[in-house]
Order: structure tokens, then sequence, then C-alpha cells
């Protein structure tokens, strides 16, 4: 396919996927009360219990509009997350076989639960970094929090994790194009654990070493997996 014209598919792709994500980001606007309340559930569970302020301030007349279309734009990304994911993938087909092109469906059909076990591990994490952080608050002291600053604390941190999930699928991706055997990527194991834990605490958020960990452990556990994976592959196109 000529540069030109793999310029425009990837316009037209693009372009499909910001449309599903403001269709989803319209969605998002509506159930905006449900999905804020759950954005805000970590900080009211640390408040509960304890006698001094901590809530979340809206600074400005305009924030709570604000406000309102930065979470239907984060609820649309995670909501559509399976139709941005298989963008992706329509792209990069039309220059595979046709063998190549069902082993990246199958990596279409992995990236999309990775992703959501990513961010789900986030939604986990997140209760324990916000009550490690905010429970510093001095007793008797009022911690008043920018609403826009957490909203950015905790979109950060699900899609970060959310992505960093999607590391093993790459990697299999490569093997399996004959990019990349696995003996390179076991080869390189060292760097790849020190690359992990450096993207960890440079995509979380919080200055704690749990957060760091919880990202960066399963990363490590993927990143063997599909080690794993891609010597099998290996394996088999060996005989």
């Amino acid at each position: 396919m000529p540069l030109r014209d793999h310029i425009r598919e990837l316009r037209n792709r693009v372009m499909l996927a910001v449309a599903g994500v403001g269709l989803g980001a319209v969605a998002g606007w509506f159930w905006y009360p449900q999905v804020f309340a759950a954005l805000q559930a970590p900080l009211a569970g640390v408040t509960h219990g304890r006698d001094e302020l901590i809530a979340l301030n809206f600074g400005g007349v305009a924030t709570p509009l604000d406000m309102q279309i930065k979470v239907a734009l984060f609820a649309g990304v995670l909501f559509t997350s399976p139709w941005w994911i298989y963008q992706l993938w329509a792209f990069v087909t039309p220059g595979l076989s046709r063998t190549e092109r069902r082993y990246t469906l199958a990596f279409l059909a992995a990236a999309v639960p990775l992703f959501t076990v990513g961010a789900g591990l986030a939604w986990w994490v997140l209760p324990k970094a916000v009550q490690l952080l905010v429970g510093l608050t001095p007793q008797d002291a009022v911690n008043v929090i920018d609403a826009q600053v957490y909203l950015g604390f905790v979109m950060r941190m699900v899609l970060a994790f959310g992505l960093a999930f999607l590391l093993p699928v790459v990697m299999v991706a490569l093997n399996s194009l004959g990019l990349v055997r696995a003996r390179t990527w076991l080869a390189g194991w060292r760097w790849a654990v020190l690359l992990v834990f450096v993207f960890a605490a440079v995509a979380t958020p919080t200055a704690d070493a749990i957060s760091m960990f919880a990202l960066g452990l399963p990363m490590c556990g993927l990143y063997f997996g599909a080690v794993g994976v891609c010597a099998l592959t290996d394996r088999r196109r060996a005989a």
C-alpha cells in the first residue's frame, strides 16, 4: 500500500476511534452523577470516621461544567475501549497475510480483557493510595482538594494501568510477525524490569511505593508470561 494510502487509512481509523469515544462520552454525560459518585468514593471512604474536613472543591463558576465534560470523556474512553483498540487492529491488518490476520484477531481478543483488568487493578489500588496520602493530613486540619486535580489523579492512574497491561499483547504481536524472537525478549529481561518500574514510578501519580509495586509487579509477570508464549510460537515455527 502506498504511503499516501497508509496516511489516509490512519486518518480514517483515528476519526472512527474519536467518533466512538465521542458517543461513549455522550453516555458518560447522562451517567455523570453515577460516574462522579464512583470517582469520589475513594475519597469519601477516607473521610468516614474522621473529624476534620476533607472534601473536593469546585473553585470556579464554570468548574462544574468543565468537570462534567472531563468525566464524560473519561467514561467514553473506558466504555469504548473495545472499539478504539479494534481500530488500531484494523489499521494494521491490511498489510498482513491471512494467517497473520488470524493472529492479530486473537491479540485483539486478549487486549480488551487485559485493558479492563489493568483499569480494574487501578480501581482496587486507588482507595489505598488516597487513604495513604490524605491520611497524612494533620489532626484538626482542613484538606480541601481541587476537584480537577483529583480527577486528573484518578484518570491518570486508571488509564496508565489499563495501557500498561497491553504490554504482552505488543510483545506477542511483534514475535508472531517475526520481528522479535523470544530469546531477544528474554536476554533483555533486566532492562525490561528496570524500565517497567521506571514507567510504574512515572505513570502512577502518587509518591508511595504501594502504587508503583501494584503496577510494576503485574507488568513483570505479564512480561515473562509473554516471553513464554513467544517461546512456544518460535518452537512451533521451527518445527
